[in-house]
């Protein structure tokens, strides 16, 4: 049995809440469904932004400083 949906009191930009209720009444969807499939998606790409970081934890880092010493060597600055 799925768990019961949790309540939860969110405050929204006034633009943004109407926006979002156009795009919930044209699409046929509550403003819930939205908000859900948002939060769902920021998620997805936090945890593709971990996995990405997580696979270049090996590779050697980068000062700032020493990067604009490289691109001025290489002409690119």
């Amino acid at each position: 049995m799925p768990e019961p949906l949790k309540r939860a009191t969110i405050y929204l930009d006034p633009a943004l809440h109407r926006a979002l209720r156009l795009k919930a009444a044209s699409s046929n969807r509550t403003v819930s469904d939205l908000v859900n499939e948002a939060v769902r998606q920021s998620l997805r790409e936090d945890q593709e932004d971990l996995a990405a970081f997580a696979e270049r934890v090996a590779e050697p880092t980068m000062s700032y400083e020493a990067l604009l010493e490289d691109l001025k060597a290489h002409g690119k600055l």
